[in-house]
């Protein structure tokens, strides 16, 4: 790959501009003239609930957030891939049920304004300055559950542990791991 293909590719607004709960303004309505947002985003999110989801279990771990904030729906899908593999390697499909417990429902929107060389010609400033869907988050209070993981036998407590660590490395807040039952 060369260096002009690198260059030309989107990115991914840094999160940092995302990160605060504020009121939202994403309006979303039946009718299309009372619309903020035109063209909306799939979630990246493809399983909420993973391993075996008609057994009982008796042991219950959940990841739980610390602050306030919204997390983007990429983050939740690399933090279900990771805690998955790992439980899927150790445990095995059938001992397990693993739950995503939030739907990222929010739409992120950017208005881009050009600058440089005939950068007045292509951007209206901040007339109908709706801006763009560029992506979707999910919005969280202090003490939300984020990730639950089920399971019956109490020698793969470690495992869990460490699957719930490796989630949370994904997201962008301090989380805590709290046992249920």
């Amino acid at each position: 790959m060369t260096g002009k293909f690198w260059a030309s590719m989107a990115r991914i607004r840094k999160f940092v501009a995302y990160r605060r709960l504020e009121r939202p303004y994403t309006r979303k309505s039946k009718y299309r003239k009372k619309d903020f947002i035109r063209a909306a985003k799939p979630c990246k999110v493809i399983r909420f609930d993973m391993g075996n989801l008609v057994r009982d279990f008796k042991h219950s771990y959940v990841l739980t957030v610390d602050t306030d904030l919204q997390i983007r729906d990429n983050a939740l899908e690399a933090a279900r891939q990771t805690c998955n593999r790992l439980l899927e390697k150790t445990l095995g499909k059938a001992s397990y049920h693993l739950k995503l417990k939030v739907y990222p429902h929010h739409y992120l929107r950017e208005n881009p304004l050009a600058s440089g060389a005939g950068a007045d010609r292509m951007s209206t400033g901040m007339k109908m300055s709706f801006g763009k869907v560029i992506g979707v988050a999910a919005r969280l209070k202090k003490g939300q559950e984020l990730v639950q993981i089920r399971f019956d036998n109490p020698n793969h407590i470690n495992t869990v542990k460490l699957a719930l660590k490796r989630a949370s490395q994904k997201f962008p807040c301090s989380c805590h791991i709290k046992q249920i039952n």
